[in-house]
């Protein structure tokens, strides 16, 4: 794939403030653990003047354009991996223009200004992978639905300000997605703490009787909002070869594949930050009199690294094609980059990792950190079974789960 002059100027203006502002902070940040709302929003408005948010002036430009969204995925993921993931789980925000008068009046100001912070609610703790069978239940209730259940690994959880959640329409027995803002419906949140993606929220959310409006339903937003005269790329500000798919599958399985390349880049973004510092080391590094990358054995580390990240790489580049193009493979090529480049991305950093050897162990060195995050990058958005799974589904037309 070659960058046109469009794409080579957005992706070098966002090292450019990666490097200067993200670079020198980011090992303190990380190791303080969890980003606050404030900080994220702050990063927030840094990225807005790139093109990167929600707003009603960006979205378009970062969602609108799968190679912009995917080079921020990648460029962001080299330097910060949890801030990539705090900015894509906020997603959810931009349904608030579409959502019942109460939760528009509440944050729609807040999106506006690129500080409506939001999480996508989808694991539970009994499910887990099993995002068909919800137990988390929404009943109808006059003109509100009264919702119930219990949702784990949420990112974002503790400083959203809404969530999309998903739940059991018991009315109609059917999976259906339902917004829940903050501000007219309270829910509980406990930090869950993890091994990698430190700087990144994640919690568990408790919805104990939380009553939100029938209009909140994320089929009737959509039903809605098509009926008033918008255009889909309106409502899910996604390429319009995307926002098609919404005609021919189910949403959340749209919104994952979209996502899922999202997360394949991610896990290239991390093996090249892991490549170039083990390089860089060995060139460095002497043992014996010489550089250690004189010596065949780290040469052939390297070697291992650089073919999974070109490798990883194609495949990601492959799967944003298919989501250019609105191809019916677009779910089973996001799986397979999701399912291959994560896999990937733990065995590249563990083999740059070895090239330092015991400095690679040093909470000091950013190596740990890579691998670290590298080893969450196959569990969320469905671990790399769910994924080789669905490519299945897709190949046979048979389900196995």
């Amino acid at each position: 794939m070659r960058l046109t002059d469009d794409q080579t100027a957005f992706r070098d203006d966002l090292r450019t403030y990666l490097e200067t502002e993200i670079e020198p902070i980011v090992d303190e940040a990380d190791r303080n653990g969890p980003m606050t709302r404030d900080e994220l929003v702050g990063y927030l408005e840094d990225l807005e003047e790139l093109g990167i948010g929600f707003t009603p002036d960006t979205v378009h430009r970062y969602f609108g354009d799968v190679w912009r969204f995917v080079i921020a995925s990648e460029e962001i993921s080299r330097v910060w991996p949890s801030l990539n993931v705090a900015l894509q789980m906020s997603f959810p925000a931009l349904f608030v223009r579409f959502a019942a008068d109460e939760t528009r009046q509440a944050m729609l100001p807040k999106l506006e200004e690129n500080r409506c912070i939001g999480c996508l609610a989808v694991t539970e703790p009994e499910g887990g992978s099993d995002t068909a069978h919800p137990n988390t239940v929404a009943r109808k209730d006059g003109e509100e639905f009264v919702l119930n259940g219990e949702k784990v690994w949420v990112g974002n959880a503790q400083i959203a300000d809404v969530a999309l959640v998903i739940a059991r329409d018991a009315s109609e027995d059917v999976q259906d997605m339902f917004l829940v803002d903050r501000a007219n419906a309270d829910f509980e949140t406990e930090e869950m703490n993890k091994l990698g993606w430190k700087g990144v929220p994640n919690g568990r959310m408790v919805f104990d009787d939380v009553r939100i409006p029938i209009e909140n339903r994320f089929s009737t937003i959509f039903g809605d909002a098509i009926a008033d005269g918008h255009d889909i790329s309106e409502i899910v500000p996604f390429p319009e070869s995307v926002s098609q798919l919404f005609f021919e599958h189910k949403p959340l399985n749209v919104m994952f594949s979209f996502m899922r390349t999202g997360m394949a880049f991610m896990a290239v973004g991390i093996m090249q930050a892991a490549f170039d510092d083990a390089l860089a080391y060995a060139q460095d590094r002497e043992t014996f009199g010489d550089p250690i990358a004189q010596h065949q054995l780290v040469q052939e580390k390297l070697y291992d690294v650089r073919a999974a990240i070109e490798a990883s790489r194609g495949i990601s580049r492959r799967a944003a094609e298919a989501l250019v193009d609105g191809d019916s493979d677009a779910r089973l090529l996001s799986s397979l980059a999701k399912g291959y480049a994560c896999e990937q991305s733990i065995e590249a950093t563990s083999d740059a990792l070895q090239v330092l050897g015991a400095a690679g162990l040093d909470l000091e060195n950013r190596m740990e950190r890579y691998y670290r995050d590298a080893r969450v990058m196959t569990i969320p958005d469905g671990t790399t079974e769910i994924q080789k799974l669905i490519v299945g589904k897709e190949l046979t037309g048979m389900s196995a789960y």
